[in-house]
């Protein structure tokens, strides 16, 4: 039922009463949340600035719901209680009295029943209706009067509630796949199997979709060792969404930290309630980790789904909200937003920290998760105006015994000043690497566009550097050599932006599914279509699909050939496309999912993406584990570890490097002669060079992969002597390997 719809109609109002008289909590130390103890269930929770705290436990009569309350006892502005009888299952929430001032940051209103933020499972996702408001609204959902003036309509109705659950290990450990063979593959656990045929129906889009053996199986035979999950948080779709009848399907709109999204769960997990949706996911975390797959979780700490101060009250707002959301400057009442999604998390508080640390244990400890990639990774290590790279959160992360030897990655980026920190977190935190993934798509894909018009392209600097590891971003700090090449994460696409089959077919983004007159999503996406916008026409035929499959190809070869940790987003090995929406996030819908019903031409894409990657797993000279020096260890080597060629053959001369009419480049890497030597020719000109191989140790070069072929050749017969000459293609990679080990 809609908003407008149900809007002005007589709503239930809240009815205070006197709540029953409870025993001190039983556990010591007071631990936050629900925990079953003997003869019944501890509660706590953080509210340092109320006055009175209810505990509300829920019980269904039929189509009601039968509410109990239970006064809490304060001790340092945590308020808990031991309540005897409570079981595993048991439904809850709570209800807070205290100030109302919103000038003040202060918006406690005990009609609004509230989620625990430290419940571990949820009962569904609350319905938006303007009982979800501390303050009285209209018929739009915004406030009706300034000062907002507190409202009296009872949210118990159209809130989700809490629920107790037991404390069992996880049916699994960790894998600890170690990061030089890390090859990460980013995808949506809805999406990912939503369409695939070959999973019974009943498993699609779900957890148990995900670990099932058609999924585990292909993601095997693909070769990657790691799966980055978008958010799987309990979520609540921000409000102009849901007016617009479209939800948050990324998941970026946390309404808990500690429970699994129920929607995602079978409907049979579902019908059986939370404990049975949370056994789902510890068991499809198992099943993964069976496959030899670890299980990343993208997380959303920088903010809530509560949105900004005139947003609905759903759980943190309700506590307090001084005590968790960053304020604006000299005035409590306004929230300070580095996110661009209303309020940011002030990670100087102390309750921040806390939540997020414990979510993050509970996460690996209890569900047997691998690792977290923090979204707005800025956020969370911010003092106000200020990146801090030694935040108590990082520093907190780096020495705990438990997370410190999970994979933490950042996205080093968010919407505030100094909001850019690639390159800028501290060890062991790994980052996204933007930077690359603006120049390689610079190089193969906007700079081919801009010379097929007649327009120069860049030189080879910023193309080789990312090659190299991107040392001029990971390279600083205490230790010798930095963070090294391994705290980049390699990537080219993400779910952020256009698929890599859309960044070869469309000039522009493409987002009237979303409602906003295309205005969302970046604009800066370096594509090109080849000449042709998306597959109009059916545009991918003939020589235009022969040259977005070759870029395609440069595009993944050059991830794969890098220093650093890569990262593929899903559906991209097959070149699935978004039809050029660059900003997805509201698209719950087969713009969204992966489409498995595959050409010749993705089959032929697919396993060339696999053939890399075995390439990298089977030769450690293209995944080194420290920057090179380009000189010569004589107690190990008679070759520099990293040396670059001219198409002549000899070193590249400094001039050469400024030159945008230079785009071939040759760069050897030497195995130590403990692999073979790995030589690579770019050729991102438009014109056939001709190439001069350096002559190294004088062993000859095996042609092991071309991007101009359009399936791999397993057994490729094409050998070449040192300082022999060969052409290579327009816009296309070679990789050779040289005095392989016998």
């Amino acid at each position: 039922m809609s908003t407008l719809s149900r809007f002005p109609n007589t709503s239930a109002r809240y009815v205070a009463r006197a709540p029953e008289r409870t025993q001190e909590a039983v556990s010591r130390p007071l631990r936050l949340g629900a925990h079953l103890v003997e003869g019944g269930a501890d509660f706590a929770v953080l509210a340092p600035h109320a006055t009175a705290v209810e505990l509300c436990l829920i019980d269904k009569s039929g189509p009601s719901l039968q509410e109990r309350r239970f006064k809490l006892h304060p001790h340092n502005g945590t308020w808990s209680a031991f309540i005897p009888g409570v079981r595993a299952g048991q439904e809850y929430g709570y209800r807070v009295h205290g100030l109302w001032d919103p000038d003040q940051g202060m918006r406690f209103n005990p009609a609004k029943f509230l989620l625990d933020p430290y419940a571990r499972a949820v009962t569904g996702s609350p319905e938006l209706t303007p009982e979800l408001y501390a303050h009285r609204v209209n018929e739009a959902l915004s406030p009706t009067q300034n000062p907002p003036v507190r409202e009296n309509l009872d949210s118990l109705e159209y809130m989700c509630r809490g629920v107790v659950v037991p404390q069992t290990p996880p049916a699994t450990k960790q894998l600890f796949t170690p990061w030089e063979k890390t090859v990460i593959y980013e995808t949506h656990v809805k999406g990912f199997t939503q369409q695939l045929e070959l999973i019974p129906e009943p498993l699609r889009g779900t957890y148990s979709g995900l670990a099932h053996p058609v999924s585990t199986d292909y993601l095997r035979s693909l070769g990657v060792t790691t799966i980055e999950l978008l958010p799987i948080h309990a979520k609540m779709s921000e409000p102009f969404l849901t007016q617009r009848d479209l939800s948050n399907y990324w998941g970026y709109s946390t309404l808990n930290y500690f429970a699994p999204e129920p929607s995602y769960a079978t409907q049979i997990a579902q019908m059986n309630g939370p404990l049975a949706v949370i056994q789902e996911v510890k068991d499809m975390v198992a099943r993964l980790h069976e496959a030899g797959l670890e299980v990343i979780l993208d997380v959303v700490y920088n903010h809530s789904c509560e949105g900004g101060v005139d947003g609905p009250t759903i759980s943190w707002r309700g506590f307090g909200q001084t005590s968790y959301y960053m304020q604006q400057p000299n005035y409590a009442g306004g929230f300070y937003d580095t996110t661009g999604c209303g309020n940011s998390f002030d990670f100087r508080r102390q309750a921040v920290l806390k939540m997020t640390l414990d979510s993050l244990r509970y996460w690996v400890t209890d569900i047997g998760v691998d690792g977290f990639r923090f979204d707005l990774s800025s956020t969370l290590a911010r003092k106000g105006d200020q990146f801090d790279p030694n935040h108590p959160l990082f520093m907190a992360m780096a020495t705990d015994p438990v997370l410190s030897n999970v994979k933490l990655i950042n996205e080093p980026w968010d919407m505030g000043p100094n909001g850019w920190q690639t390159g800028n977190f501290p060890p062991p935190t790994a980052d996204w690497n933007d930077r690359f993934r603006d120049s390689i798509r610079q190089f193969w894909v906007a700079d081919q566009g801009a010379i097929a018009n007649g327009h120069p392209g860049t030189d080879l600097r910023d193309l080789a550097t990312c090659i190299a590891g991107s040392a001029d971003l990971f390279s600083h700090g205490r230790a010798s050599g930095g963070r090294g090449p391994l705290a980049s994460i390699n990537f080219v696409t993400a779910h952020d932006g256009f698929s890599l089959r859309d960044l070869v077919s469309y000039n522009r983004k493409h987002n009237e599914a979303n409602k906003e007159d295309n205005r969302d999503g970046t604009d800066n996406n370096r594509s090109w279509n080849h000449g042709v916008e998306g597959d109009e026409g059916g545009a991918m035929t003939g020589s235009l699909l022969e040259r977005r499959t070759r870029t395609m190809r440069n595009l993944l070869g050059t991830l794969l050939f890098s220093s650093g940790v890569p990262m593929i987003y899903g559906g991209d090995e097959m070149g699935d496309t978004k039809f050029g929406n660059n900003n997805s996030y509201c698209q719950d819908s087969e713009i969204s999912w992966l489409n498995w019903d595959v050409e010749p031409w993705q089959q032929d894409l697919a396993e060339t993406t696999a053939f890399l990657i075995r390439l990298r797993q089977d030769h450690r000279v293209l995944r080194p584990s420290s920057f090179y020096t380009q000189t010569v260890d004589d107690s190990k080597d008679q070759l520099p570890d990293l040396m670059w060629y001219g198409n002549d053959g000899k070193p590249m001369p400094d001039y050469r490097w400024f030159d945008p009419t230079n785009r071939c480049v040759q760069v050897l890497r030497s195995g130590a002669e403990q692999d073979a030597d790995a030589l690579v020719i770019i050729n991102g000109s438009d014109q056939y060079v001709p190439v001069r191989l350096p002559k190294s140790r004088g062993n000859p070069y095996a042609l092991t992969w071309d991007s101009t072929w359009r399936r791999p050749i397993i057994d490729s017969t094409r050998v070449y002597k040192p300082d022999a000459s060969t052409v290579v293609d327009p816009m296309s990679i070679r990789l050779f390997f040289a005095n392989p080990e016998p």
